[in-house]
């Protein structure tokens, strides 16, 4: 008898062309295993008190980002239609590191998929990756896809 032991998948995604590797490795896998996708799309809350406050052009680039959340669930959705594996897609706001770690624990999430981010040099060593972030940190088995 086959026993499912990873039944929740979250791939962790940015509609950035580095995750694409990720979201078609992540819907491979559930396809194969039979496991749900959970797209999570994280809105950085980094202009959260500029916007607060009414600046415009603080709250124009929480449009921004909520529209790209957005659209990078809906890649993954559509990834999950065309192989016949069921998508939910999630929003949050936060930092991301932060917010996809307590996500994955508070939902039984078995495995998180994600990919690379192109941060290099100075920027990198200062604020880590989200990916590096995550490895480190999270209870739950991290695939990070290049």
């Amino acid at each position: 008898m086959k026993r499912n032991i990873c039944k929740k998948i979250m791939i962790a995604t940015d509609d950035s062309d580095n995750v694409k590797n990720a979201v078609s490795s992540g819907i491979e896998i559930a396809k194969r295993i039979g496991a749900e996708v959970y797209a999570i799309s994280v809105v950085s809350d980094e202009y959260g008190p500029f916007a607060r406050k009414g600046i415009s052009w603080a709250n124009r680039i929480e449009e921004i980002l909520f529209d790209r959340g957005v659209r990078a669930n809906a890649y993954v959705e559509e990834a999950g239609k065309e192989a016949e594996v069921q998508v939910e897609s999630v929003l949050l706001k936060g930092r991301p590191a932060e917010e996809i770690i307590d996500y994955a624990e508070k939902n039984n999430i078995d495995m998180i998929v994600m990919g690379t981010l192109g941060l290099t040099g100075v920027k990198r060593f200062l604020i880590g990756s989200v990916a590096e972030n995550v490895v480190r940190h999270s209870k739950v088995p991290v695939l990070v896809v290049r």
